[in-house]
């Protein structure tokens, strides 16, 4: 039996054998091409960080690899770059994205957690990513991107179809693709007529020694943001509530201390991240990693969960532990390209849960099962049912 066989159904227990038996295992990837599987946590860490291991499909070798077909316009973002242009970039975007304006979104996160909270009454039943996990988090999008409030769509249904591609339907996500790429033209095009206090504008105004971002940059900058700082956030905020709704002491020892929330966030990360596996890397030259020679072009998936629950770096790593020490967990990467929404990230997570915990005393899930989006890709919940 292929020690990888299960993977979509129960990846936890196939990473388990993985590390033991085959720590670098050849796979059908996302997109049903080869790639080769890293689950030790060394191994993964210093993946994520190796310059020999690129982001750029041109190091792809030729029909190996098959992603999502993007339009320049939005494939030039930073999970498909290296440096210098991810350099040049991200320090742009530091100028304007910073934890000052993250920490200045606290407030209206919370108002907009209560506002939710309030729509679902005091007591009654709920699929709680619907009614809350996924609204909150594209709310607090639109707010930081300037997007007006009678321009805010439901964006879920045009990212759904890009994290989960339906070969059978191609054409949905060709169609998500057309439609966010006009509605940012247009938001790119109103925010340069029209700047106001909002990161958009800022990222258009942003220079440093003359150098600006392009068009182009500016509209994959604003999709990446929409597109991971969203489906991460949802994903984050389900998987951590569903975690405590089955671990009803470590859900008791938050209710009786909050102030402990916000280091429990990293333990939730590490526990079950919003992400199974990093964006995929191509080495620039044959490259060895965990003892496996990987061909140069080939697709290596790095496992940040696998990671996160590799033993030999957390004791215990199957238990949820909100007392545990969990920096050093991979759940948001690492390195020069760890995930540039991780602040926002943490934040609206720990406001979400706060607000949460303090009007519903009696949540519990609901007798239908939650239900998993099926992806080798993305660790996120589809349904969440609880009653409270």
């Amino acid at each position: 039996m292929d020690p990888a066989e299960g993977l979509l159904a129960d990846p936890y227990a196939v990473y388990d054998r993985l590390r033991d038996t085959a720590p670098v295992h050849r796979i059908a990837g996302t997109d049903g091409k080869p790639a080769w599987l890293v689950t030790r946590y060394d191994d993964v860490r210093e993946g994520l960080a190796n310059p020999l291991l690129s982001l750029d499909k041109k190091h792809a070798l030729p029909g190996n690899y098959r992603g999502l077909a993007l339009p320049p316009a939005l494939d030039a973002n930073l999970l498909n770059m290296d440096a210098p242009d991810h350099t040049r970039i991200r320090r742009l975007v530091g100028r304007a994205f910073t934890l000052r304006r993250v920490e200045q979104l606290r407030e209206p996160v919370r108002e907009t957690a209560h506002r939710l909270l309030d729509a679902l009454g005091t007591h009654g039943s709920t699929d709680l990513i619907a009614s809350y996990a996924a609204p909150l988090p594209i709310t607090v999008i639109c707010e930081l991107l300037g997007v007006p409030d009678e321009h805010r769509r439901d964006f879920r249904a045009w990212t759904d179809p890009l994290v989960t591609p339906d070969p059978a339907r191609p054409d949905v996500a060709r169609e998500s693709v057309v439609s966010l790429l006009g509605f940012f033209t247009g938001l790119l095009a109103d925010k340069r007529k029209n700047p106001a206090d909002d990161l958009l504008s800022d990222l258009i105004a942003v220079q440093e020694e003359g150098d600006r971002l392009t068009e182009d940059e500016l509209m994959s900058l604003a999709f990446l943001i929409l597109f991971a700082g969203y489906e991460n956030t949802v994903h984050l905020i389900g998987n951590a509530v569903l975690a405590l709704l089955r671990h009803p002491e470590q859900l008791a020892a938050l209710r009786e201390d909050p102030a402990r929330l916000p280091d429990a966030v990293g333990e939730f990360a590490r526990y079950e991240g919003p992400a199974l596996l990093a964006i995929r890397r191509f080495p620039v030259r044959d490259v060895t990693i965990g003892g496996v020679t990987v061909p140069a072009g080939e697709t290596v998936l790095l496992s940040l969960s696998a990671a996160n629950r590799d033993p030999s770096r957390f004791p215990d790593p199957d238990r949820l532990d909100l007392g545990r020490d969990a920096a050093g967990h991979l759940a948001l990467g690492h390195g020069v390209h760890y995930c540039l929404g991780a602040p926002l990230a943490r934040l609206e997570t720990e406001v979400a849960l706060a607000a949460l915990l303090e009007r519903f005393p009696d949540l519990a899930l609901a007798e239908t099962e939650p239900r998993r989006r099926p992806s080798l890709r993305a660790r996120g919940l589809l349904a969440l049912p609880v009653t409270y």
